[in-house]
């Protein structure tokens, strides 16, 4: 095959306005691909630093990784993202514009759901009443549309209900809907505080050590819906200690080892790459 004619009056080399505009667009479209940035994070405990000038950048649609040894700094800095700690440097951006981490209930209403390391369900409510929770950053009913049952609130109510129901079908727990969260199997508690975490409709799902304490099954299991929550339109943050199941699912990995990011890339660079092998890899720790 030839290649295309060149146009007789076409330059060799474009110009310096075409260079400008072309960088313009494409650093447009990078910043448009970019759902979260963690920008110079800093938190310190008394006299640890557990974060020191952390950066990670999260683009849409991906599943993104991040890894370290206990104490790397991971849940602190999930914790600083959704409004449970206030960081002390730095600022993070979501969806092009700075973010008010000042409660969790304005984080979750920007669009960020999260779980956690160990599992916070109303274990005496049951699994539907648990889903239903997390509706509340989505509703529009007050105290007094609650006691005089207006027609609103009842309406409003119903769809809470039948969206929470959807959301137990998601995940495969419908059939469970009428139980007490604590009498499930664990993996299946998981995967309520997942089906909850959606019910606020975000943009970015942040999972806290979703496999900690799975079996084989129930691993591939959340393998799955992971996969599926992605393909569903929804961007993934994950912390994991298990390590076959991040480079298996991860479009790009972080690494954090006492409070610094050590690394950023494709899960292939990541396993290669000498100091994350011995701050982590090589720790057994997997």
């Amino acid at each position: 095959m030839t290649a295309p004619e060149r146009n007789a009056g076409a330059t060799e080399h474009p110009s310096t306005g075409q260079l400008s505009a072309h960088s313009a667009s494409a650093a447009t479209a990078r910043a448009a691909d970019v759902l979260l940035e963690a920008r110079r994070i800093g938190k310190r405990f008394g006299g640890l630093q557990a974060l020191d000038g952390v950066s990670i950048t999260v683009r849409r649609g991906e599943i993104y990784g991040l890894i370290g040894p206990n104490g790397a700094g991971k849940t602190t800095l999930f914790n600083c993202l959704t409004g449970l700690y206030s960081h002390d440097a730095g600022e993070f951006r979501f969806d092009g514009a700075a973010l008010d981490t000042g409660s969790p209930d304005r984080v979750a209403r920007s669009g960020i759901a999260r779980t956690f390391q160990n599992i916070r369900l109303f274990g005496a409510m049951s699994v539907l009443d648990n889903v239903m929770v997390g509706r509340h950053s989505r509703t529009r009913g007050g105290v007094f549309g609650a006691i005089l049952r207006t027609a609103g609130t009842r309406a409003e109510e119903s769809a809470i209900r039948n969206r929470a129901l959807d959301l137990l079908g998601y995940v495969g727990l419908q059939e469970r809907a009428d139980e007490q969260a604590r009498t499930l199997p664990y993996g299946d508690q998981r995967r309520l505080e997942i089906a909850r975490a959606l019910a606020t409709d975000p943009q970015l799902l942040a999972l806290d050590e979703p496999a900690a304490g799975m079996n084989a099954a129930e691993t591939n299991a959340l393998r799955a819906l992971i996969e599926r929550i992605r393909a569903d339109g929804v961007t993934v943050l994950l912390i994991e200690h298990d390590v076959k199941l991040v480079m298996g699912l991860c479009d790009r990995v972080a690494v954090l080892d006492f409070g610094v990011r050590i690394a950023e890339d494709v899960p292939a660079v990541i396993q290669r790459n000498a100091e994350v092998i011995r701050a982590y890899l090589g720790a057994g720790d997997d």
